[in-house]
């Protein structure tokens, strides 16, 4: 098949008209054989903001010398990140879901506006994946993702949760000064995204399990020679995509965005993939809801013992194979579709032919037939106080019901302050409410809050709900993606001090007991506080953004 391998670098750059822009080409540093090749762009997320991105840049570089021993030429072009763990529980974390649309923006303004004929991303911390996923499916140009890759385990195979759950620790007098000075010195040994089945990790593995990454990219340490060489893969298979002619919108089909949710769903991964999922999906013009989670979940077990609420960690998947023999064995179980193709330009069947299972006696992969949950562990709940839906992580861990007695909080800082002092105990069910998408704007995630409630000894007695959202790190009884979210006048903005919560996971139910009259008058008496920030980047994201059970879309 004969294809335009050039058929957005051309408009820029060929004929009489276009002497200008060779100009500047030229001057950083295109030659004469240059404008003859397909233009490749490489969009890296390098930043020293955060271990997540520390290392990007020189992947770039990995990439964009392949793409030009394959016969392109490569721009390499920065866009931005957030630090989330540096930002939780602080104002700034506001930005941190505001900043996957910004990422989506920059990559689709910057290829757009260039004429890029392919392009590269590359990504470390969590926002990353889904912005520049988002970024593929809207260009509909030739491109792979390269996730940046998982950071090794610290002293004692701590990580960044580590640290946040001593926290909780410190404050119930559980550890001293000194203990919590020497987790934090020690949990964060250098580069890469954090190491448990966290957001990163889980939506690396969505979406290389969607075909928009070269196998095994999700699951290769950020230090390493694998993770330089899958860079390098991800520039050639750029250019081999645009001799094939094979675009986004042959990849990202239904089928293949049910095969990411089933990956999802077996690694035990975060329910920040329910959000993205469905923001790439909108991006791909297919149609994907919230139901669709419970539809797949129902007949997908939960087989990886990874963090937080397992055992083990990305650096120990990794050791055994990293998710190709889980995607294999799910396959072979009927629970992929094979025929989807990817940016290998082959099937996920053909890709996964030679893969060989998991050594023997490894405990870190569950075989299908003795599954750690039967089912999936992302819980969709409905009820009247989530009428549009909310999203739980349901592990079995922490039981699959909770009862008890709501106390609220305007914000996540107020409810930080009581779960600290000791004002929250058991049987409370935390109310963290105005911190959705609209309404803190940008949706925090309440990684402080669960652990320092797991630091405090509480996990499996005070359950938190929010219209906020969790990171992959959070454990313990917690519903997030509330919707209607508080500030548009949701129930959970009627909650009161002393109320009767249930979250009932099998039935799927999460109910505040209190009668609909009683609701209609509070109702009544309700007014919403007024905007966090009224100009700037947050104003204009809290009057744009859409529900979380749409994906909080701006577009």
């Amino acid at each position: 098949m004969t294809t335009d391998k050039r058929r957005y670098s051309s408009i820029v750059v060929d004929g009489l008209t276009n002497a200008p822009a060779r100009a500047m080409l030229r001057a950083v540093g295109f030659t004469d054989a240059d404008f003859k090749k397909p233009q490749i762009g490489i969009a890296s997320t390098g930043s020293a903001l955060t271990p997540c991105n520390v290392h990007i840049n020189a992947l770039a570089e990995s990439a964009a010398m392949g793409a030009d021993e394959a016969g392109g030429k490569a721009v390499v072009f920065h866009t931005i990140t957030v630090a989330d763990g540096i930002a939780m529980g602080s104002p700034g974390m506001r930005y941190s879901l505001v900043s996957r649309e910004v990422i989506a923006d920059s990559i689709e303004t910057v290829v757009g506006a260039e004429g890029f004929d392919g392009f590269v991303a590359i990504g470390g911390c969590d926002k990353n994946m889904p912005g520049s996923a988002m970024a593929i499916a809207r260009l509909n140009r030739p491109a792979v993702f390269v996730y940046g890759g998982s950071i090794q385990p610290g002293q004692e195979r701590r990580d960044i949760i580590s640290v946040f759950e001593a926290v909780g620790a410190r404050s119930a007098g559980r550890i001293d000064d000194a203990k919590l000075k020497e987790v934090e010195e020690t949990a964060i040994p250098g580069p890469g995204s954090c190491g448990g089945m966290y957001t990163a990790n889980t939506m690396a593995s969505a979406i290389e399990a969607l075909g928009l990454s070269l196998p095994n990219s999700s699951a290769q340490e950020a230090v390493s020679d694998n993770k330089r060489r899958d860079a390098y893969a991800a520039g050639a298979a750029v250019f081999n995509l645009l001799e094939r002619g094979i675009k986004p919108s042959d990849i990202l089909s239904r089928e293949a965005f049910e095969n990411a949710i089933t990956t999802v769903i077996a690694l035990e991964g975060s329910t920040n993939a329910v959000l993205h999922l469905l923001a790439i999906a909108h991006a791909a013009r297919i149609p994907l809801a919230l139901d669709d989670f419970t539809r797949i979940g129902a007949r997908v077990p939960v087989l990886a013992d990874m963090r937080p609420a397992g055992r083990f960690s990305m650096s120990e998947l990794i050791a055994i194979g990293g998710i190709q023999p889980l995607l294999k064995m799910l396959l072979d179980g009927g629970l992929l579709h094979g025929d989807c193709m990817t940016v290998t330009g082959k099937t996920l069947r053909e890709n996964l032919a030679n893969v060989a299972p998991y050594p023997a006696g490894q405990e870190i992969v569950r075989p299908l037939a003795n599954p750690l949950k039967p089912d999936s562990h992302l819980v969709v709940l409905y009820g009247n106080l989530a009428p549009e839906g909310a999203v739980a992580k349901i592990t079995g861990h922490e039981g699959l019901r909770f009862s008890g007695t709501a106390r609220t909080f305007h914000g996540e800082e107020a409810a930080m302050k009581a779960i600290i002092d000791g004002t929250v105990v058991k049987g409370d069910v935390v109310v963290i409410r105005y911190e959705g998408p609209k309404g803190g704007p940008g949706m925090r995630e309440m990684l402080s809050p669960t652990s320092a409630i797991g630091g405090r000894g509480l996990a499996g007695d005070v359950a938190l709900i929010t219209d906020g959202r969790f990171s992959g790190g959070s454990r313990g009884f917690v519903i997030g993606h509330i919707t209607p979210e508080a500030i548009v006048g949701g129930p959970i903005a009627f909650v009161e001090d002393g109320d009767r919560i249930t979250v009932d996971a099998q039935k799927r139910e999460i109910t505040l007991h209190v009668s609909d009259a009683d609701l209609a008058a509070r109702r009544a008496r309700w007014r919403a506080p007024p905007p966090y920030a009224d100009r700037g980047a947050l104003a204009k994201y809290a009057k744009l953004v859409s529900s979380a059970s749409l994906g909080a879309v701006t577009d």
